[in-house]
Parts: structure tokens; sequence; C-alpha cells
């Protein structure tokens, strides 16, 4: 299966139940088969976690969620050893993260201790407990929610844990028709009662070899570097992109042109994913501690604008 027809099953399924966000869907389509994590961030009620979770369905493999709150503990999501007084022996109980899709749901609510569980997990696949690492099932992929509005028993996320999401979203309000269409659509059952999965994890390994296989010219990745150069020497930024930033704006560069049906990325395809990649990893001087502001997007939107695309062939 190609990138491009992963893609398109995958926003079809998720548009039974999502109105009118096909350019978010694409965006999380592109984040899967780049291999790299999605933070959802909006108000209550906008359908972060119904689309998590209509995304998970699609796929047919396995799926868990982590309702984060203040009392969750790291043992909760890694696992824990216990003694087993049959056997007289401990035994490893795995947690939540031994599985292929996660939804990491509030992710704010908890403690930094806790959220700092997930970071070897993200990054590297696997997780230590007592000493011992694990691997974990492959693939896997987290989708984390939060409400930026309400700071009332909430804990930032540090910057190290925003590095580990290739891209953060913002769904917004949906237009009227997509509104009408909902209220249709939506009776006695919910439409993700019904939602059945249309896509396999070979599909989704197959999609992401591709995906990672996509040309990147001499241009683009002199673009790319660019680009992270622009928000280094910003007067408005504090801390630019780092070279993660830079290797996550180029594996979505790359998804994205896969799922457009591109064998090559061009500007368009980075132009496209930038704001998605870039503003979270930012920290502006006048709101330094408000990653989370319109200032950094507004600031990486400005530099796309003014950045000079290099006039060499991309292909």
């Amino acid at each position: 299966m190609t990138a491009q027809e992963f893609c398109s099953k995958l926003t079809e399924n998720i548009g039974k139940v999502i109105k009118g966000k096909e350019t978010e869907i694409r965006i999380i389509c592109a984040a899967m088969l780049a291999g790299g994590h999605v933070l959802l961030e909006d108000v209550p009620g906008t359908g972060k976690t119904m689309l998590a979770r209509s995304a998970a369905k699609s796929i047919g493999c396995d799926f868990r969620r982590i309702q984060f709150t203040p009392d969750l503990l790291p043992s909760d999501i890694t696992g824990i050893n216990y003694f087993n007084m049959k056997t007289q022996e401990f035994v490893f109980r795995k947690g939540a993260v031994f599985t292929n899709i996660l939804l990491a749901d509030e992710i704010n609510r908890a403690t930094p201790r806790t959220q700092s569980a997930l970071l070897e997990c993200m990054e590297e696949k696997q997780t230590t407990v007592d000493g011992e690492t694990y691997k974990l099932d492959a693939p896997f992929f987290v989708i984390a929610t939060q409400n930026p509005v309400e700071t009332a028993g909430t804990y930032p996320l540090p910057e190290a844990q925003l590095d580990r999401f290739i891209v953060r979203l913002h769904l917004g309000y949906s237009q009227r028709s997509s509104e009408l269409e909902m209220l249709a659509a939506i009776g006695e059952k919910h439409p993700i009662d019904d939602l059945g999965a249309v896509l396999t994890t070979n599909d989704l390994a197959a999609a992401s070899s591709e995906a990672l296989n996509v040309k990147l010219g001499d241009a683009s990745a002199e673009y790319i570097c660019n680009l992270g150069d622009a928000t280094r020497h910003n007067e408005k930024i504090k801390l630019g992109l780092s070279p993660r930033g830079l290797l996550a704006l180029k594996k979505m560069s790359q998804a994205y042109a896969a799922v457009s049906g591109s064998s090559f990325v061009t500007p368009e395809h980075i132009k496209a994913v930038a704001p998605y990649v870039i503003p979270h990893r930012l920290i502006c001087r006048e709101f330094a501690l408000n990653r989370t502001g319109s200032t950094a997007e507004e600031t990486v939107k400005q530099i796309l604008d003014d950045t000079t695309v290099p006039t060499e062939q991309f292909e």
C-alpha cells in the first residue's frame, strides 16, 4: 500500500466521525508515517479525544488509553515488578505503554515525574523498570491531548517532552457546515461505535517505508537549515530550533510529500508542515514561559514569509 492510499483511507474513515478536519488528519497521518508522536492541544469539546480514538480504531492494532491525573504513578505507565505468591518470584506486569497506539488524555494533569516516564518510551521505543530494559511493540505511536486554557491542577510539559512530539495541532472550532453534518450524523448511536478498521499494521509499515525513502534534495535540505537558522537569529526568539527539530522537519516533510503522492520534497511540503513542527520547540523572548501562545506561531509564519527559497531544482 502506498502512503497516499494509506492517508486517503485513514482520512475517509476518520471523516465519518470528525467533520471538517481533513488538513489536521493528513498531518496526523504524516506524523504516523514519520515515526513521530502528536500533541493535540485545544479547548474542551473540540474533538481531541474523539479524533485520537477514531485514528486508533481505523488501524487494526492494539490501543490503550491513559487518563492522566495528579495521582498517576510512573509505574502505571511503564509497568511494575510484583511478587507472585504462588510461584514465589517477581513477575513483570506490563504497563499501558506496551501497545501500538497510546492515547495520553490530558497529559498535562500528571506530575512531571509521571510525564517523564514517557520520555524514554517516545524517543527510544523502550522502557526501563528496575534496571531491566523492555522493548516496546512496533509500531508505537503516542497521541496526547491537553487543554491549554485551564491551568488549575495542571503541570506544563517541559521543553524536553514537548520536543518529543513531532507535531502539535490546534483543532479549533469547525465550520458551520461541518457542525451541521455532525448534528445530523449523531443520533441514538455515536458514529464511532460502528467505526471499523480499514488498515493494518502491515499497511502502516509499508507506507512508512515509502515515506522515509522520499528524496530530499540538496536544495530542500538547505531550505530546512535556512529556516532553522532564521529561528536562531530572530530577535523575538530566545531559544531557536534544535538539530532534533531540523530532523523532525525533514521527516515530516518527507512523509507529507509521500501522502501527497510526490516522490521528492518541495518547498510547499516544507511550508505545509513547518507551522505544526516548529512553534512548540521555540521560546519567545516576550513570553518565555508561554510556550503554547500565539507568539511563536506568528513568528514562524513571518519567518516562512521572509526566508528565501533556494533557486536550485528540488527534484
